[in-house]
């Protein structure tokens, strides 16, 4: 027997994913931005590119609540490679010149350790998400 669907037809432990990951959106930019205007050094840097990669977990769990963790995480790990990649050439560079934010989003130079930093947040993103499916899964005592 499948769970109970919502109003939307959506599953409610999908809806529940859903709305746990959006929770998670705005701290985590939050942060994100801290540690990339609050930081200096190598130590802010990889958190930046860990949390970038948490952000894309997080919203790749809203848009698709019932897609295996394992996906979203290969997938947010991907994108972040391939967004990195795109650095390699002068596309984010000028994008940015014509709107400064999207170097927030796009970056503008290629860093080899962000490359490390984003398989270190997918990883931690996906074990996270895990962990608290685990949680809400525990019957009530």
């Amino acid at each position: 027997m499948s769970a109970p669907r919502t109003h939307t037809g959506e599953h409610r432990g999908a809806r529940t994913r859903r709305l746990a990951a959006a929770a998670w959106v705005l701290p985590v930019v939050v942060v994100g931005l801290a540690s990339r205007f609050g930081g200096t050094g190598l130590a802010a840097d990889l958190a930046g590119g860990v949390l970038y990669a948490v952000l894309v977990y997080v919203l790749l769990t809203v848009l698709r609540p019932q897609a295996a963790r394992w996906s979203n995480a290969s997938i947010a790990l991907v994108l972040c490679v391939l967004i990195e990649l795109l650095q390699l050439t002068a596309i984010p560079a000028d994008l940015a010149r014509v709107f400064g934010p999207i170097r927030l989003v796009l970056g503008t130079g290629f860093a080899p350790l962000d490359l490390v930093a984003y398989a270190i947040g997918a990883a931690l993103a996906l074990g996270i998400d895990m962990l608290l499916g685990r949680i809400r899964a525990r019957p009530a005592a």
